[in-house]
């Protein structure tokens, strides 16, 4: 009976020892696993993280200001490597692949917004209009960049004209940046909607409009963009709902504009 008992003992300590070699304790199994779990999400967290910083991002449209290109309730995939992107709670731009064109909608930081303390500097979606040193003005309603009319092609000159003498105590920014001599004659002696400039572009700086004109809090309001602001291309729609219009309930479930869907942005 004692070998019996003796041999028993043997065995149990050679798999003690067998466990320990393993890195296997008593009542340590649910720690490893519990540890694997919070390394998984957390390399899945960095990847998401990663990929929201540097490749892609998510925007919301929250107005109507670029009207017909852009619709309240559109999401939209932004690409920010195109243009470089921003590393968080920095100043520093990493290179991109492209430099921001006339033409391109944009998504940016905005300039300093005095009007509105709460929120002074929120990220913005607008057409980039000029670049650094264009001279851009506006003449009844036609905007001009470096004395070529740009008239807004069809279907956005078809958004509603809106009263293009309104001035704003906002628009007082333009007046270090006007110039004389040009073919657009003086600036006019206090700028309108429709009449303003002409301006110069200063160097590393952007000018930005919205496509629905009488209904965008736009550069005419807060100035030129510096370039270091830009955050990214939209690239296209990947959802859409009726948000400012539907009188359905959970329009964001039964209002979706399904053929909007992968509308890729121009």
């Amino acid at each position: 009976m004692a070998s019996k008992s003796s041999s028993s003992k043997s065995s149990t300590d050679r798999k003690s020892v067998a466990n320990l070699r393993a890195g296997k304790t008593s009542g340590g199994g649910g720690s490893s696993t519990l540890w694997e779990n919070v390394k998984a999400i957390l390399v899945t967290l960095a990847i998401f993280l990663a990929i929201r910083t540097f490749l892609i991002e998510a925007y919301r449209i929250p107005s109507g200001s670029m009207i017909p290109t852009l619709l309240v309730g559109d999401w939209l995939f932004v690409n920010k490597l195109a243009y470089g992107p921003h590393v968080p709670f920095t100043d520093i731009n990493l290179p991109g692949y492209d430099d921001p064109e006339r033409g391109d909608v944009v998504v940016f930081v905005s300039p300093n917004q005095i009007d509105q303390p709460e929120d002074p500097n929120p990220i913005l979606v607008k057409r980039l209009v000029a670049v650094a040193g264009d001279t851009v003005w506006m003449r009844g309603g036609v905007f001009h960049v470096n004395g070529m009319a740009q008239r807004q092609g069809f279907p956005a000159s078809e958004n509603p004209k809106g009263d293009g003498g309104f001035s704003h105590p906002l628009f007082s920014w333009q007046k270090q940046f006007e110039v004389r001599g040009t073919p657009a004659g003086d600036p006019p002696a206090s700028p309108t909607l429709d009449d303003w400039g002409p301006l110069v572009v200063p160097a590393n700086f952007l000018f930005m409009l919205g496509d629905n004109r009488y209904d965008s809090k736009d550069g005419r309001y807060w100035g030129f963009v510096p370039r270091e602001n830009v955050r990214g291309r939209p690239v296209f729609v990947y959802y859409t709902y009726n948000a400012d219009e539907s009188v359905r309930p959970l329009p964001f479930i039964t209002d979706i504009r399904w053929g909007r869907i992968g509308t890729i942005i121009k």
